[in-house]
């Protein structure tokens, strides 16, 4: 990162880190505890529909690397014919055991531990952002961001930022809203959980991260 910095003549360098263990900040404080640290959150169940679509695209048919059992590709396929009479069967999208242990658990136990060492870690150089407000008000979050990182944060700055990567451009030309299941950019959208969670979906997602989604105000008590 330093090498392509010195290269590029900017004063900024960046890396998205996704989260594979619930130690990710523990090692980028120690690889470089000078780092600032962005922390974007977003609701877990969002992140488990993306997440079942990105299994689907990675699977080993489709030239990927993941193991995907016969009745989840299945349900890929069924899903892609018709999306709308999939989701109208009330037929889950998810595998139970993913659902609850991949995607659950692991956001729940990542997301929880990032929340609490962040700022015992890098103290004011740990920030933390949602998805959902970069979607509501992206010119007020990114130049808080770009302020907290010690960027310029002026109008012309933030509008390329936001155009740079709005979906439509990220997507080729998509709408917001506009799914494609292949796509990297599948959709753009946040709160879809809710087209395609089935009333089990829900009860697994709460016993397993039900806490967390209240602490982090997605959900407000348990009635839902």
């Amino acid at each position: 990162m330093r090498e392509k910095l010195a290269a590029s003549g900017k004063r900024i360098v960046g890396d998205k880190t996704p989260f594979v263990t619930e130690d990710c900040l523990k090692e980028i404080e120690s690889i470089f505890p000078e780092a600032k640290v962005i922390h974007v959150i977003r609701d877990g169940r969002d992140i488990a529909v993306s997440a079942a679509h990105h299994h689907w695209n990675h699977a080993k048919d489709a030239g990927g690397h993941l193991n995907i059992k016969p009745e989840e590709l299945a349900k890929r396929d069924a899903y892609r014919r018709d999306p709308e009479a999939f989701l109208a069967s009330g037929e889950s999208i998810f595998d139970e055991k993913r659902l609850r242990k991949s995607f659950a658990e692991g956001w729940n136990r990542m997301t929880a531990k990032a929340v609490q060492e962040g700022f015992v870690l890098f103290g004011e150089s740990y920030t933390e952002v949602r998805y959902e407000a970069l979607l509501e008000r992206p010119a007020e979050e990114i130049g808080r961001l770009l302020r907290f990182l010690g960027a310029d944060d002026g109008e012309e700055t933030v509008r390329r930022c936001i155009e740079t990567t709005s979906f439509e451009r990220l997507s080729k030309g998509r709408k917001r809203g506009e799914e494609d299941s292949l796509a990297f950019y599948r959709k753009g959208v946040a709160g879809d959980w809710k087209n395609v969670f089935t009333e089990r979906d829900k009860q697994i997602f709460k016993e397993a991260a039900g806490e967390l989604l209240i602490e982090l105000g997605y959900e407000r008590d348990d009635d839902w």
